[in-house]
């Protein structure tokens, strides 16, 4: 290789670098100012209770796909970490249902902010050729609706959870 090219390979190899870098730097502000727009939207999230009866469904591993603005199913909410997607359990409660995610905080969603459970093709970036994954549209206290979308390890989990409906 001679001199000329070395230094326009460099040269270009620098170029795609920066290139790089600032895509990754835009991409990251879009995220900070989704997240800023919906954090009003979103508000808090329900508390979790002090005690919850016996499990109405049992516990149910998979992975928590994300939450959207409903009817929305491809605007991920991006407040706090529910936009980020971790394994999972699910469990379905007399008061509620419980998600507990593994390297975030769990997500309760109150028995009386449910508005339906259904099955979903895709969701927050997570598309399927099948009916995989677990919508649960809920009210959060502040009166937005959002779906918080779950797959199963094992899609014949999902009967008990459409039959509770």
């Amino acid at each position: 290789m001679n001199t000329g090219t070395l230094v326009a390979s460099l040269i270009m190899a620098g170029v795609l670098a920066v290139v790089i870098a600032v895509l990754i730097s835009v991409m990251i502000r879009g995220w900070r100012r989704r997240a800023e727009r919906q954090a009003e939207l979103i508000g808090t999230l329900p508390s979790l209770p002090d005690s919850v009866g016996p499990a109405l469904i049992p516990a149910t591993r998979g992975l928590y796909v994300g939450s959207t603005l409903a009817p929305h199913w491809n605007d991920r909410v991006a407040v706090g970490d529910l936009g980020f997607r971790n394994k999972a359990v699910l469990t379905r409660y007399p008061e509620g249902i419980m998600l507990q995610r593994s390297g975030a905080g769990p997500i309760w969603i109150p028995d009386e902010s449910i508005t339906a459970i259904r099955t979903e093709r895709g969701m927050a970036g997570k598309a399927l050729t099948h009916e995989g994954i677990l919508a649960i549209r809920w009210r959060l206290p502040s009166g937005a609706e959002i779906d918080t979308g779950f797959r199963a390890d094992n899609r014949a989990d999902y009967e008990p959870w459409l039959e509770a409906v």
